[in-house]
C-alpha cells in the first residue's frame, strides 16, 4: 500500500496515486521564496549565500548532509546534499529558523 496521508478537516486518509488526477493539490510541487528579494530560492549556492547574510555558518560535521548552524543559538539546519530531494520539510524548517525571511509557496 503506496500513496500520501492527507488530513484535512479533522480527518486523515490515505491517498494513493498521488500524481494521477483528482489528488493533483496534494502533490504541487512546492518552493521557497526568500522574501527581501521575492526570489524563488532555486540552488543550495543561493540558499547558502542566503543563509549566511542571515548570520548561519556551514557545519562540516556530516559528509552526507548540507547543515548550517547559527552561533547564536542551539539551532542546526540538515538539508539533503541533492538540491532535488529538498522538499517542503526543509523549506519550512528554514521558515520556521528564520521567520519574516522565508515564504513557502505552491509552484506555478
Amino acid at each position: 500500500m503506496s500513496g500520501v496521508w492527507v488530513f484535512k478537516n479533522g480527518v486523515i486518509r490515505l491517498v494513493e496515486n498521488p500524481n494521477q488526477s483528482g489528488a493533483d493539490t496534494y502533490s504541487r510541487r512546492k518552493v521557497m521564496v526568500y522574501l527581501p528579494t521575492g526570489e524563488v530560492v532555486s540552488s543550495y549556492s543561493m540558499l547558502e549565500q542566503i543563509l549566511q547574510s542571515l548570520g548561519w555558518e556551514r557545519y562540516f560535521g556530516d559528509t552526507e548532509l548540507l547543515q548550517f548552524h547559527k552561533p547564536s543559538s542551539i539551532d542546526l539546519i540538515s538539508l539533503p546534499r541533492d538540491f532535488t530531494k529538498f522538499n517542503s520539510v526543509y523549506m519550512y524548517d528554514i521558515v520556521v529558523k528564520n521567520p519574516n525571511y522565508f515564504h513557502v509557496r505552491d509552484s506555478h
